[in-house]
Parts: C-alpha cells; sequence; structure tokens
C-alpha cells in the first residue's frame, strides 16, 4: 500500500488574517433537534489537550473514537466549525460502502477501501446501524465499453475484490429494467447510512470523556516544543497532537501549520435527484456506469438508499464556493482562488469538453435525464425530483493534477487529511486507525 505522505519543507506557522469559517445548510447531516453531550464551549483554562481534532465529519469523529479506545482517559478535544456535526461531505454523500474495485492497485484507497468496508459493516452490525451489502453492477451499454469492463474486472482481482463479469440475461435477473450488453457485478459493494455512524461514533467519544467544541472554526495554530496552541472562534486550547479533517477547508488549516505542500482544494458539487415513489421498482440496488478513464469521478449512477429510496447522480461541477451546493452560493473568495490558479486553468484545459457536459447537465434536466437513460431507458424526466447536492473536496497539486490517492501530511505536533473524497466514508475506520498508529509511533 502507498500512502502519500509528506513532510512540508517549511514548516513554520503561515498566519491567515481571517477565520475558516463553514456556513451550515439545515436538514442535512445532523437535525437542529439532535442532542450531544459531547458538545461543550471552550475554555482556555482547560488542561493541555493530548489530541485536538479539527473537523466533526467521519474521518474526524473516527479518529477521535480510535484514539479513546487505544488510550483511554486521555483527553480528546474536536473542534467543529459548524453548529452541528456531520453537515457537509458526510452528511451529503450517497451512503456507498465501497468495495474497492475501481482504485489503483497499491494504493491506499484500494487496501483501505477493501479493509474498511469490512470494518463498516462489522461495527454497523456490533450497534445496530443500518446497513446493506446488496452488491451493484457496472454496466457497459454498448461495445465500446466492453473493453474497459474487462480492464475494470483485471484491476477489481488485482485488488482482491470479488467481482464477475455477466451477460446480459444475468444483469436481466439483477437489474430488470437495466441496459447492458455486458456488466461488472461486484457483491461486495453495499449501503448503509453514515449519520447514523457518526451518531454512534459520537455515543462512544462521549461516553469515553471526550469533548467538541461547535461553532469553533481554527483561525490560527501555533506548534512549540511539546504542544500546539489553537486558536478558534470559540477560544483558545493547546494539545499535545493536532489531527486536521477539515474537509473542505483542510488546506486553509493545514496552511495555519505551513503544512499545505502546494495542495489546494477544488470543490466539485455533485448533484442529485431522487426517483418519485411509484418510480422506486425500476432499480433494485445500485447501477453504476463504465467510467471514463479520462476523468477522476464515476459518472451519474443510481443508488438505492437504506430507506428505500433511490437517488440519481452525482454529476461533478465546479463550486463557487467551499460549500457551494447551489449555483446561487459563490464566493468571491473563492472566485479569486479560482481564477489565479494556474493548476485549474491546465485542468480545466485538460477536461473542457467533459467539464461543459457536466455544467450542462447540471443546467438542463433532460440532459441529466438522458444520462440516466443509458442505464435504465425508462426512466423519464418526470420520474427525477430534485435532492440536495453534495460538495467533494478534491485535492489538486501546483501542476493541475488531481491527486488520485488519500494524501496526509505530517508537521510539527499535527498531522493533515488533504485528501480524502470517495472511498473516505468507507475507509474511515482504517484510515482513523492509521493516523492514530503513526502519531504513536
Amino acid at each position: 500500500m502507498s500512502l502519500l505522505i509528506r513532510r512540508p519543507v517549511h514548516p513554520a506557522l503561515v498566519p491567515h488574517a481571517h477565520g475558516i469559517g463553514l456556513t451550515g445548510r439545515s436538514g442535512h447531516g445532523f437535525a437542529s433537534g439532535d442532542s450531544f453531550a459531547l458538545v461543550t464551549s471552550a475554555s482556555t483554562s482547560a488542561a493541555c489537550a493530548d489530541l485536538a481534532v479539527v473537523g466533526a465529519g467521519i474521518i474526524g469523529l473516527a479518529t477521535a473514537h480510535r484514539y479513546l479506545a487505544d488510550h483511554p482517559g486521555r483527553r480528546v478535544v474536536i473542534c467543529e466549525a459548524e453548529e452541528r456535526p456531520a453537515l457537509h461531505q458526510t452528511g451529503r454523500n450517497s451512503g456507498v460502502l465501497h468495495s474497492g474495485v475501481y482504485y489503483r492497485p497499491g494504493s491506499a484507497k484500494a487496501s483501505l477501501a477493501v479493509a474498511g468496508r469490512s470494518s463498516m459493516v462489522e461495527f454497523c452490525r456490533e450497534r445496530g446501524i443500518a446497513d446493506e451489502v446488496c452488491g451493484k453492477v457496472i454496466v457497459a451499454v454498448d461495445s465500446s465499453e466492453q473493453e474497459r469492463l474487462a480492464a475494470l474486472a483485471e484491476r477489481a482481482a488485482s485488488n482482491g475484490v470479488p467481482a464477475e463479469l455477466i451477460d446480459s440475461r444475468r444483469l436481466a435477473e439483477l437489474e430488470p429494467y437495466c441496459a447492458g450488453v455486458e456488466a461488472l457485478f461486484v457483491p461486495s459493494t453495499g449501503i448503509v447510512d453514515y449519520s447514523a455512524v457518526c451518531r454512534a461514533l459520537i455515543d462512544e467519544i462521549t461516553a469515553a470523556g471526550g469533548e467538541m467544541l461547535t461553532g469553533a472554526a481554527v483561525v490560527a495554530l501555533a506548534p512549540g516544543a511539546d504542544r500546539v496552541r489553537i486558536t478558534t472562534t470559540s477560544g483558545d486550547l493547546e494539545a499535545t497532537w493536532l489531527v486536521n479533517c477539515a474537509g473542505l477547508r483542510c488546506d486553509q488549516v493545514a496552511e495555519l501549520a505551513g503544512a499545505a505542500g502546494g495542495y489546494r482544494i477544488v470543490p466539485f458539487r455533485g448533484e442529485y435527484y431522487e426517483l418519485v415513489p411509484e418510480r422506486s421498482h425500476l432499480v433494485n440496488n445500485l447501477i453504476y456506469p463504465v467510467p471514463d478513464p479520462s476523468f477522476p469521478f464515476l459518472g451519474v449512477h443510481l443508488t438505492r438508499m437504506v430507506d428505500g429510496t433511490i437517488h440519481a447522480g452525482p454529476n461533478a461541477v465546479l463550486a463557487l464556493a467551499r460549500e457551494g451546493y447551489g449555483w446561487g452560493d459563490i464566493s468571491r473568495a473563492q472566485l479569486r482562488e479560482h481564477i489565479t490558479n494556474r493548476g485549474l486553468w491546465r485542468l480545466a484545459r485538460r477536461y473542457w469538453r467533459t467539464g461543459a457536459g457536466e455544467v450542462w447537465r447540471s443546467l438542463n434536466k433532460a440532459a441529466f435525464t438522458r444520462a440516466l437513460q443509458r442505464l435504465v431507458p425508462d426512466i423519464e424526466a418526470d420520474d427525477l425530483v430534485p435532492s440536495p447536492a453534495g460538495v467533494r473536496a478534491q485535492a489538486m497539486d501546483p501542476a493541475g493534477e488531481l491527486e488520485d490517492d488519500f494524501a496526509i501530511t505530517v508537521a510539527s505536533r499535527s498531522t493533515h487529511v488533504l485528501n480524502a473524497p470517495s472511498p473516505a466514508a468507507t475507509s474511515s475506520l482504517e484510515i482513523a486507525k492509521m493516523i492514530v498508529d503513526r502519531i504513536d509511533g
């Protein structure tokens, strides 16, 4: 396994003149009525924490949970910029337990997805959290896609993921309304409620004495010889070690410690529709297209959620704000960053045709519907109702290359998770174990 671990050349503090705040959307992640015994307020007089975690998405919570499991009695403080946890990537994903079929053999994504899927299933079943290993099909709709499908089957075998090439007759048995000449059936893929996983993590962190500061955006970091001082919008604290799991803001937090390593987060919005209930019979489980090797996303697909609803999407559109869930969400700072990011311009030149298609599907429901009809021809535009969008935090290097593996940077008194897109939720328990093991090591 090859996990990207980089130590920055300049570990000195890089101050920011502004805070790193997030703007949440009600109705996603945790509801406003949810209560958390874990939530506290910052106290500058409190004793030094053994570990501070920035970000209360699934990776941050899993890291705090793992650290407390390995070190009972130690003090862990989670700093969350929002008023509630799991409001962004964790609370807005498609709820898939990925099997590891897509990822480059030997990569961290490949190995951690395989191990993480098993760990997540075990975690859920021990706690009564809804999950189902239902399998998925990756569908070649014509002969031009069969060669890529065969290559994907070889990659699955290299990653130790059970997968079977099936003909159209077998595909019709699994997904009667799906059109395809051949498919790759991946039986180990599943579905889960990641918000419920986060609630369970919080319950156990609480029971172990963990603390959470909400509304605590990190605005400064000052690493010292034996601890790091953390300034947040809710107050200051000190910790022996800090882990940055800030998701869409992880590069900005890393810059405060001089640990960004040239990475910038590029936010890509993924838009979804939901099938109306009377048409949910068109999809049994999960139906995916054969991915386009020239584009770093999987393409519009159909997913059954644990509550039985069918979601269609996501596409991949450059967002105009870190939390840019719609075309009206525009940040001047983010626009300036896009305009001045030479790497992003290089990426745009390379993928302009694909990117234009994604924008068109975003603006035109008929075009989005046609993409779905390649997989399930009976779907009509009237069958689709809008569903909440998500935003992916995708790291880009200065050359304009999108990082294709998980990326972690280690700096003075801190660890920074700088690239954790899909399958990070699936892999979260294993990512957390790796982070904690390296802190201890």
